[in-house]
């Protein structure tokens, strides 16, 4: 039997973040909510241990794409590799997963990404924080095929 927090299906996302020297990393979240329509507003959960949460201290921009199912190979690199350990974007690279959209290197296929601007951390005793962004920008490419938490299991990614 299932979880209860694993019950409700959620679109899988991909968050890029920057370091200090301007390098990208991208990880998968699901923790990610709309929250406020004035503004509009997104939460996500960080996990602290992540260069993605190290990154957060140091910059505010992010970009948060929406996965399509053809980017499913992608999320054990993105998701279950750490950059402390691995060099995620190289390997994007190498493997020709990027496209150069609006000035931003994003995965190819995914169904829309949205720039953030980083406003609150909202501190836990626990693995996670939570990050509170506004919209700047958004680009919607496709609404179909979008890559959700139920394909994570169905394709045995997520027990």
């Amino acid at each position: 039997m299932r979880r209860p927090w694993n019950l409700i299906d959620v679109p899988v996302y991909s968050l890029i973040t920057e370091d200090q020297c301007g390098n990208i990393n991208m990880n998968i979240c699901t923790y990610v909510s709309v929250s406020s329509l004035k503004p509009k507003t997104y939460c996500i959960a960080i996990d602290k241990t992540t260069k993605t949460y190290s990154n957060l201290s140091h910059n505010s921009l992010v970009v948060l794409q929406l996965l399509n199912k053809k980017n499913i190979q992608l999320v054990k690199i993105l998701g279950k590799k750490s950059a402390y350990k691995y060099d995620k974007i190289s390997y994007l690279k190498k493997n020709n997963f990027l496209n150069h959209i609006s000035k931003l290197e994003l995965l190819k296929y995914i169904n829309s990404f949205i720039s953030l601007n980083k406003k609150q951390i909202i501190t836990t005793d626990t693995d996670h924080d939570l990050f509170i962004f506004t919209i700047d920008k958004y680009k919607v490419f496709s609404q179909e095929n979008i890559l959700t938490f139920q394909d994570l299991i169905n394709n045995k990614i997520i027990l």
